[in-house]
């Protein structure tokens, strides 16, 4: 008796397949759209992730902390910034991704933070692969998450509509 012929890629299918997602795992973040005022510009500060993304600085929210202060904190960590101001919450995002045989469930509290003193004195963390202060319309043009571009915008008009680019007033 002959021997059916197997079906084309199945075993490819079978070879390449990941193992099912075992766990759900949620990790609340915090960040910040950082802002400066150069001449007569507004400037946005973007991270350049290991993956070659620009995006903002951010991170996980560690126990006890506050999302405010965890942008602030992550945002000094990240980016080496020391003075600054976290203004208004701008929102939040969610994203999911697979990490090996886990679903990752990720929220971002997004605040818009006025960078402040000597904001040209930058230290990214080793695992970037840049960092840099873009006028605001470049910024969007980079950035390359959509949710995150949105905030941004929300961000700009409050900075905008509040005056908040002017000089920090006693």
């Amino acid at each position: 008796m002959k021997r059916p012929k197997p079906i084309q890629g199945f075993k490819k299918f079978v070879k390449n397949r990941r193992p099912a997602i075992s766990e759900v795992v949620r990790e609340p973040t915090a960040g910040g759209v950082v802002f400066r005022k150069k001449g007569k510009d507004i400037e946005i500060l973007l991270i350049q992730d290991a993956k070659d993304r620009w995006t903002i600085p951010k991170g996980h929210i560690e126990e006890g902390e506050s999302s405010k202060q965890t942008a602030k904190r992550e945002i000094g960590e990240e980016t080496g910034l020391q003075k600054m101001t976290v203004l208004n919450w701008l929102g939040k995002i969610n994203f999911r991704y697979r990490r090996t045989n886990s679903l990752v469930l990720m929220t971002t509290e997004i605040f818009l933070v006025r960078a402040e003193g000597d904001t040209d004195k930058l230290k990214p963390e080793e695992w970037m692969n840049g960092i840099k202060w873009f006028k605001a319309s470049e910024a969007l043009d980079k950035i390359e998450y959509e949710d995150i571009g949105k905030l941004m915008l929300i961000g700009l008009k409050k900075i905008r509509d509040q005056n908040l680019g002017s000089e920090k007033k006693a």
